[in-house]
């Protein structure tokens, strides 16, 4: 099938490693330029060295903290000197941080928001006018089913998360006029670079631990019984950046294994 994303152009954030890694690679694999962004060089080039020579894609990597307006603000400026165009944003950034109600501080709470509510937010306000020159675009951003139905000892996570999926449904309905579609892909429990690290610190206390049966083990409170891939989510990403999904916007699609509780 093609999904015509070729010789678009692509603005991933958190884009090292996870979900944002296979994002990147599965729109490069269809033909899209793809320009990543994380806080760290060493991972950032490793990333850009994976896909490339898994896909032959064309990817440009931008060191960029989604919570620093100057570096976003750089980020897209080097996307438009290169490529001239912006049509896809896919909004990424962001990290687990879960505790209880009584444990999270102001310092906790607004650090969480700043990357996840706001960094889309940041990211957005650059893409959009962008988006308007080319008669439209695409923006997915990456929430959470905890947005949809939190549990105990959930926040931050789950309310920046609950206001990702409002602030989808909000511009979509502002932007879809102008051919901009806006939807979340809201993640389950999936393979990702912050799973990896829980798993190594396992490993410091059971050395016989291997990946494969820590997410074996862990994917059993999963209905489908495993745990989802990366890449997995890269594709439903790259499907709703397509052409293929033109009548799709103002959603906010589960991937989970069955895992939500909520539609």
């Amino acid at each position: 099938m093609d999904l015509g994303l070729t010789g678009k152009i692509a603005v991933i954030t958190g884009g090292s490693e996870g979900i944002g890694k296979a994002a990147g690679a599965s729109l490069a694999r269809e033909g899209a330029s793809v320009v990543i962004c994380a806080r760290h060089d060493d991972v950032l080039e490793s990333a850009v060295a994976d896909i490339r020579r898994s896909t032959g894609g064309d990817v440009l990597s931008v060191k960029a903290d989604v919570t620093e307006s100057s570096q976003i603000e750089d980020l897209f400026a080097r996307t438009i000197e290169k490529y001239g165009r912006i049509d896809i944003l896919v909004n990424n950034a962001g990290t687990s941080a879960a505790r209880s109600f009584s444990d999270a501080t102001d310092d906790y709470w607004q650090g969480d928001l700043d990357l996840k509510l706001f960094g889309a937010i940041r990211c957005s306000r650059l893409a959009i006018p962008h988006m308007l020159k080319v008669g439209g675009g695409r923006i997915i951003n990456v929430t959470a089913v905890g947005g949809k139905a939190p549990g105990a000892a959930s926040v931050p996570t789950s309310v920046s998360r609950a206001a990702g999926i409002a602030l989808t449904k909000a511009m979509s309905q502002e932007y879809a006029s102008d051919n901009i579609l806006v939807n979340t892909v809201c993640m389950g429990l999936l393979k990702s670079g912050q799973h990896d690290r829980l798993w190594r610190q396992e490993r410091e206390r059971d050395p016989g631990l291997s990946r494969d049966d820590f997410y074996a083990e862990w994917g059993k409170s999963v209905p489908l019984g495993r745990i989802g891939e990366a890449e997995e989510a890269g594709d439903l990403i790259a499907f709703l950046a397509s052409d293929r999904a033109a009548y799709i916007t103002g959603t906010a699609i589960n991937i989970d294994g069955g895992m939500s509780a909520v539609v």
